[in-house]
């Protein structure tokens, strides 16, 4: 497995746990249980979402260019980070894809 692969299977399984806990955490502490309290421990969770998608979506680009995608695919890989599942999926087609060429 290269170096590309390991970085971007690392990468998008990283956003999709900041994903998860932005989406099925953090949101629903702000937004429905308006906890003050749980608010100030959860702070860091969209914080460090937003560091890490950055990160995700280079390490999408630069996988894709490496594999020769089309420009579709590679949309689709660097959309992929934005869906709290999305992520995993990505990460499972790009390890079945390499796998089989």
């Amino acid at each position: 497995m290269s170096g590309v692969l390991k970085r971007f299977r690392f990468m998008a399984i990283f956003a999709g746990v900041m994903s998860l806990l932005l989406w099925f955490v953090e949101l629903p502490i702000v937004y429905i249980l308006n906890n003050e309290n749980w608010e100030s421990k959860v702070k860091w969770i969209p914080i460090m979402h937003g560091y890490v998608y950055p990160f995700y979506v280079f390490t999408a680009i630069h996988y894709s260019v490496r594999a020769r995608y089309d420009i579709k695919k590679m949309i689709f890989f660097i959309l992929a980070g934005t869906l709290p599942v999305a992520s995993f999926i990505a990460e499972r087609r790009a390890l079945r894809e390499s796998r089989q060429s």
